[in-house]
């Protein structure tokens, strides 16, 4: 079981290292424009992938020639963007140097990978025996849960906040991206 926890994060930092080099061209290329984002905004922007996702497991074809996985990984991109926001708040211009927000997206990306490390050792690798499609509708739940709490202003009675919906999408996305990468 050790030798399956091991490959686990192995693989997950696999992922993450490939999300990270998105982020990073992107943020040549665009700077932090994504700071701009509202919350509403970047809960809908996650709703879309994840929708393309459901979709094109439905249809199974893709109209624009791009596949599911780059798509898992655009969600975990925009869910560690989420955390960051949540940080920082969001501004009207761009407030934030590439080196800062690579700094903030390290923080955040291994915050998650810790949670799932700990997550993953308590449910004995089950995410292995899922479907993909499983992480998608729960990826899409997990988005309505934050859509809620953004329309309850945050006041919730008993439930996780948004940060921690945030890193259970991007565990989930991480999930489907591994099996993706293994089909």
């Amino acid at each position: 079981m050790e030798k399956d926890l091991k490959k686990t994060e192995r693989e997950f930092r696999d992922v993450l290292k490939e999300c990270r080099a998105i982020f990073e061209k992107k943020l040549h290329d665009y700077g932090a424009s994504w700071r701009i984002l509202r919350p509403t905004a970047l809960t809908d922007q996650l709703f879309i992938k994840a929708k393309r996702i459901r979709s094109l497991e439905m249809k199974q074809v893709s109209m624009v020639g791009e596949g599911i996985r780059p798509e898992f990984l655009a969600l975990i991109n925009y869910g560690i963007v989420g955390l960051i926001q949540l940080e920082k708040g969001f501004v009207d211009t761009v407030d934030m140097m590439p080196a800062d927000a690579l700094k903030f997206y390290d923080n955040w990306a291994e915050s998650t990978l810790q949670l799932m490390l700990k997550k993953n050792h308590d449910y004995d690798e089950a995410w292995r025996s899922m479907r993909v499609s499983s992480y998608t509708d729960l990826i899409l739940t997990k988005i309505q849960r934050i859509k809620e709490i953004e329309d309850l202003q945050g006041q919730t009675l008993i439930s996780e906040g948004i940060d921690a919906n945030y890193m259970d999408i991007i565990n989930y996305a991480v999930f489907g991206a591994i099996k993706m990468g293994e089909a």
